[in-house]
């Protein structure tokens, strides 16, 4: 990993939540007040190195809420400027290797659902749960 540019910008990659943002919390508090239980940060799979940020495990459904930066927003990603390079290929290696969790989290029965940080919470949650409805119908 290269270094960063300076204090203000090393302090901000330390801080940066891997989980329990804002946008997961906000998602998470109305599913839950819906009566809806799920798992947080939950692995899927033994055989793959992923875990979903909510988790419907019964339904075989996973919520992915995907940071703008990290996973390559067509709205919103951003290509920094210092160490150019090495941050072209990192987060190619994430669309990368999020596209190959999807692809076989499917191909072993799970309902992928990616969701964008921007994303309104409201219009979010009653995506997952119109989702959820077709989970436990079966259709």
């Amino acid at each position: 990993m290269p270094e960063p540019l300076d204090d203000v910008v090393r302090l901000r990659m330390k801080r940066q939540a891997r989980r329990d943002t804002s946008v997961e919390l906000e998602i998470r508090r109305r599913l839950h007040a819906l009566g809806y239980r799920y798992r947080v940060d939950h692995r899927l799979e033994p055989s793959l190195r992923c875990r979903g940020d909510i988790v419907f495990t019964r339904r075989r459904v996973v919520v992915f809420v995907d940071g703008c930066f990290w996973h390559g927003c067509p709205d919103h990603a951003t290509a920094p400027k210092n160490n150019a390079e090495w941050w072209r290929q990192k987060l190619a290696a994430n669309f990368k290797r999020d596209e190959r969790n999807r692809q076989a989290l499917e191909g072993l029965g799970w309902t992928v659902i990616g969701v964008w940080e921007h994303e309104d919470p409201g219009s979010v949650t009653a995506r997952i749960v119109d989702v959820l409805g077709v989970a436990r119908t079966g259709g």
